[in-house]
């Protein structure tokens, strides 16, 4: 009850991270005006917020001018935590052998609320290539990654999620996102045409830690003229690279460097 009551409230902390939350939800920059509606607050409440948070680096202006974005701030913060760091660390030689075997990009995925974001890549080791960059923000139902990552929770976290997605997608219709979780699931990998790039096809396995995918492994495959590879041998490459961090971070051993 006592966490509830005002006087354990801290508005100036409020504020804040309201500015945050409004700004991280934004597609474009934001004007004062913008966000003082946005968060429900007056200009003049929010005017010394907005200094402190350009002053310690996690607001700032693009233009120059009366605009504001988040920096990559609160990102770096969030990948020093010890689990994602060893999560990187873990998978990163994983997927620098695998995108030197497929001559393709990849990259990591986690969940952020009702969003995956991505949080490591690597280039392909060729010039042509398709890569998304390290903090790529996407809806889960809108993506082969947050798919994959849906598929593999178990009922409780499922539902807890779709409610979330739900919330955010008023829209959403929740009998075609079960049916493609279950062919996800039988298939154990997930083959989607990119929703953002034509001639894309999304290949996305899971990253599993006992029972669970704590993220997942995803190719953007772009189909080469005069390839060895295609999309049925990249995409068992990819399950193996999948399988081998899991095991990893199960076990606690580290994947072998290799050439």
């Amino acid at each position: 009850m006592a966490a509830e009551s005002p006087k354990y409230r801290a508005p100036a902390l409020d504020k804040g991270l309201d500015i945050l939350e409004l700004l991280a939800r934004a597609v474009a920059p934001l004007t004062i005006a913008e966000i003082s509606e946005g968060v429900g607050r007056s200009r003049g409440e929010i005017f010394r917020m907005l200094q402190v948070l350009e002053e310690r680096d996690y607001i700032s202006r693009p233009d120059g001018e009366g605009r504001y974005a988040l920096t990559p701030r609160l990102f770096r913060l969030g990948m020093e935590q010890p689990p994602v760091k060893s999560l990187v660390e873990t998978a990163l030689p994983v997927m620098h052998r695998l995108a030197d075997d497929i001559d393709q990009s990849c990259h990591l995925v986690v969940p952020s609320q009702e969003q995956i974001v991505v949080i490591a890549r690597v280039d392909p080791p060729g010039e042509i290539g398709l890569v998304v960059r390290v903090g790529h923000r996407r809806p889960i139902s809108h993506s082969a990654s947050g798919l994959v990552l849906l598929a593999w929770q178990d009922d409780e976290m499922r539902e807890r999620w779709f409610t979330m997605m739900m919330a955010h997608e008023p829209d959403l219709r929740r009998a075609p996102v079960e049916t493609a979780i279950r062919d996800i699931r039988a298939a154990g990998v997930a083959t989607i045409a990119s929703q953002v790039v034509d001639g894309v096809t999304d290949i996305s396995a899971p990253v599993m830690q006992h029972d669970r995918a704590i993220c997942a492994l995803t190719i953007p495959f772009i189909e080469r003229r005069g390839s060895t590879l295609d999309m049925a041998k990249t995409t068992r490459l990819l399950i193996e690279a999948s399988h081998e961090v899991s095991a990893a971070l199960t076990h606690g051993s580290a994947p072998s460097q290799g050439n």
